[in-house]
C-alpha cells in the first residue's frame, strides 16, 4: 500500500488514549485521521493531550466524511459488533478490542463478511507479541509435544474495582495518560460479563492462539459474590480433537496476578505465566527448553504497530479474528452454561 495507513479510532476512553492513539501516532507509517468518542468532555480531553485535530461524537459521521484505511474499535463490548459492521461496510480493515463481540453468531458474521472483502481483522490481544509466546506457538504446533491431550488456562487478576464499578487506589485514574478505567464494568448492559469477557477472553485467545485448538463443548459455574457480573469463573472444556482442559480465573486476585497456561501433549509439555516471565518447553525425546523471557515485550504499542503493518502487507496478523472468534465461542457457551447452573452447552448449538 502507498502512502502512509490512514486510521480513525472509535472510543477515547482508557485504554484507547493510554495504548492505541499514542501507538498509531507513534508509527511512522500510519496516520491518525480522526478520532471519536460520544462524551464531548472524554473527546476534549484526549484531543488536548494528544493534539488532535479532527475529532467526532458520530462515529457514523466520522466513516462518512473521512476517508479511511481502517479503524480501531475501542468502545464497551457490547457495542463491538454492530460498529465493526458499519466499517465493514465501508470497506475497512478493523482492529476490535477484546473480546471481539459477545456471541459467536456476530463473531463468525463478522469473520465471514472481512474474508468475502479480503479485509483483516485483528483483535486487541497483547500476549501474542511475547517472544516465548510465539516460539511456544511455533514448537506445538511443529509437533514438539505431540497430540495435544491437556490443557489448563487461568487468569486471576486484581479488577475487583473494576468490576465493582468503583475507582480504588489500583486503578486510580492518576496512573494513565488521560483516562483511567470508567465506571462501566458493572454494567452487564455495556460490557457483558465480568471476569470472563473482560480477562478470560486475553488468556482463552492466548490458548487458542498458542494450540490451534477449537472448544467443542462447556460446563461452566460463575459466582458474582455480590457484583453485577461473575468474579469468578470455573470452565470445564472439551475440544476438537479429543483434548480436555480446564479454563478459569478470578478477578479479586489479592495482589498475587497470574496468567498461566499449561500444555499437555503424548510427548511433553509447556508451561507458562505471562505475568511471572515464566516460559518453558520439555519433551520425551530429552529437549528442554527455557523460552526467551528476557523482560517483558514492549507489547504496548505492538498492536497498533502489527495492525499497521497487516495493512500495508508486510507483516502477519499475529491477533487475527479467527482466534478472537474461538474465544467468543467458548466464552459465549460458558456464559450459556452458567446460567443453566452448569449444564453443558456445544459450540455448534451456538449457532441454531
Amino acid at each position: 500500500m502507498p502512502g502512509k495507513v490512514r486510521i480513525g479510532v472509535i472510543g477515547a476512553g482508557w485504554w484507547a488514549t493510554d495504548y492505541h492513539i499514542p501507538g498509531l501516532q507513534a508509527e511512522p507509517d500510519a496516520e491518525l485521521v480522526a478520532v471519536c468518542d460520544p462524551h464531548e468532555g472524554r473527546l476534549a480531553e484526549a484531543a488536548r493531550a494528544y493534539h488532535l485535530t479532527r475529532t467526532y461524537t458520530d462515529y457514523r459521521e466520522m466513516l462518512d466524511r473521512e476517508r479511511l484505511d481502517g479503524a480501531a474499535i475501542v468502545t464497551p463490548h457490547a457495542t463491538h459488533f454492530s460498529i465493526a459492521s458499519d466499517c465493514l461496510d465501508r470497506g475497512l480493515h478493523l482492529l476490535i478490542e477484546k473480546p471481539m463481540t459477545l456471541t459467536a453468531q456476530d463473531a463468525r458474521d463478522l469473520i465471514q463478511r472481512a474474508a468475502a472483502q479480503q479485509r483483516e481483522i485483528m483483535i486487541g490481544y497483547t500476549q501474542h507479541y511475547f517472544t516465548p509466546t510465539l516460539q511456544a506457538r511455533a514448537a506445538i504446533r511443529g509437533g514438539k509435544i505431540g497430540e495435544i491431550q491437556y490443557v489448563n488456562s487461568s487468569f486471576s487478576s486484581d479488577v475487583f474495582g473494576f468490576l465493582s464499578g468503583k475507582v480504588s487506589p489500583e486503578n486510580s485514574p492518576a496512573r494513565y495518560s488521560v483516562h483511567g478505567p470508567s465506571e462501566n464494568y458493572n454494567r452487564p448492559e455495556l460490557l457483558g460479563g465480568g471476569q470472563g469477557h473482560l480477562q478470560l477472553t486475553h488468556s482463552t485467545g492466548l490458548l487458542f492462539f498458542v494450540t490451534g485448538l477449537r472448544a467443542r463443548r462447556v460446563q461452566a459455574l460463575m459466582n458474582n459474590h455480590g457484583q453485577a457480573t461473575d468474579l469468578v469463573d470455573a470452565f470445564s472444556v472439551a475440544f476438537e480433537g479429543g483434548a480436555l482442559g480446564v479454563v478459569g480465573g478470578t478477578g479479586n486476585a489479592g495482589g498475587n496476578p497470574r496468567m498461566a497456561l499449561t500444555v499437555y501433549g503424548s510427548e511433553g509439555c509447556y508451561l507458562s505465566d505471562s505475568l511471572a516471565h515464566f516460559d518453558t518447553l520439555r519433551n520425551k525425546a530429552g529437549l528442554s527448553l527455557p523460552l526467551d523471557t528476557n523482560g517483558p515485550a514492549p507489547y504496548r504499542y505492538s498492536v497498533s504497530r502489527n495492525f499497521v503493518e497487516v495493512i500495508q502487507g508486510k507483516a502477519a496478523n499475529l491477533a487475527p479474528g479467527e482466534i478472537g472468534w474461538r474465544a467468543v465461542e467458548l466464552l459465549d457457551a460458558a456464559y450459556r452454561s452458567a446460567r443453566l447452573n452448569g449444564q453443558p452447552v456445544d459450540v455448534e448449538d451456538l449457532y441454531q
